[in-house]
Formats: C-alpha cells, structure tokens, sequence
C-alpha cells in the first residue's frame, strides 16, 4: 500500500499551494479538505461556523476527513485544527506521512493579518488570535512525521525536501 501524504501546519502556511505542486509531480490526487467540505455544504467554512457553529464544523471535518483519509495515492492538506483530533491524529498515524509545515509565527501573523476568510481570527485582535491558536497547537503539530521549516525556503526547495523525505520514509516500509 502506497501511503498518502498529509499536509499540516496552521492556517496560511501554504498547504494547498505545496498540495497542488505535489499533485502534480506524484501523479496523485490533490485533496484539500476545507475545500470538500465548501463544495458539501455549498458555502465558506466562515459561513458554516457563523451559521450552524464550529462544533457543526469541526464534526463535519472529523467525518470528512476520516473518509478521504481512505483513498490512496493522494496529497491530503487538512485543516489548521483537524489534527488536534485524535481520531483524525491516529488514522493519519497508521497509515499516512504527515508534513508539518512551520512557518515563524511573525511571518503568519504577516500573512493573516488582512484575512476576513478566517473565521477564528474574526476577533479584534488577529496578532494576539494567531499566537494564541499557533502555540496551542504546537505540540500536537509536532507529533508529524516530519517538521518542515518553511521560513527562509522557496516553494520549489519544500515540495523537493517532502518528496526526498516521502521518498525515504516509503523504502523503509
């Protein structure tokens, strides 16, 4: 069994950017999940917290990512907070690579400040929010296979490390 890669890290680190990029150099299928879940609910996952709640949200991501989590041969970007579940976190343990990628909080902060799309940073004071979320999660986020520090590297210098990284973690199987 070919295992799927498993993009994680927090919002704006790029997970759907190297996701695509991956796709496409592994002939794989590019899965972003808050994306399937959109296209299921038939509107942005600001709106699905705004109007039927995070926990709707984050029941809906548990169920939807458990399911995608099943296909082979796929690029998997998860959301920010799905990995702080443990259902989701020991599936993509037994059978997935996960990739951390990190990103120095001054640069997410950079990132995420003009963001009216993210429904946790909806708060007054977004620098304080994102600390706040990206230290809660660190530790959890640790527990990947791999930690890519994507501060000072280009796109091209990420997706080439993954795959080394994907490419030696399968010969080990």
């Amino acid at each position: 069994m070919i295992k799927n890669i498993i993009l994680k890290g927090m919002m704006g680190v790029g997970k759907y950017t190297i996701g695509k990029s991956l796709e496409s150099k592994l002939c794989y299928n590019d899965i972003d999940v808050d994306k399937i879940i959109e296209e299921l609910e038939g509107c942005s996952i600001k709106t699905i917290f705004k109007i039927k709640s995070e926990k709707y949200f984050r029941e809906l991501e548990k169920k939807t990512t458990l399911e995608l989590l099943k296909k082979n041969q796929s690029v998997i970007a998860l959301g920010g907070g799905a990995f702080l579940d443990r259902s989701i976190r020991n599936a993509v343990k037994n059978s997935c690579v996960s990739f951390w990628l990190d990103v120095n909080i001054n640069i997410l902060i950079k990132r995420l400040s003009k963001s009216e799309k993210r429904p946790l940073l909806l708060k007054k004071n977004k620098n304080d929010e994102v600390k706040k979320i990206y230290y809660e999660r660190m530790k959890t986020y640790s527990e990947a296979d791999f930690r890519i520090k994507c501060d000072s590297m280009l796109k091209d210098e990420i997706i080439n490390k993954i795959l080394k990284l994907y490419e030696k973690s399968r010969n080990k199987i």
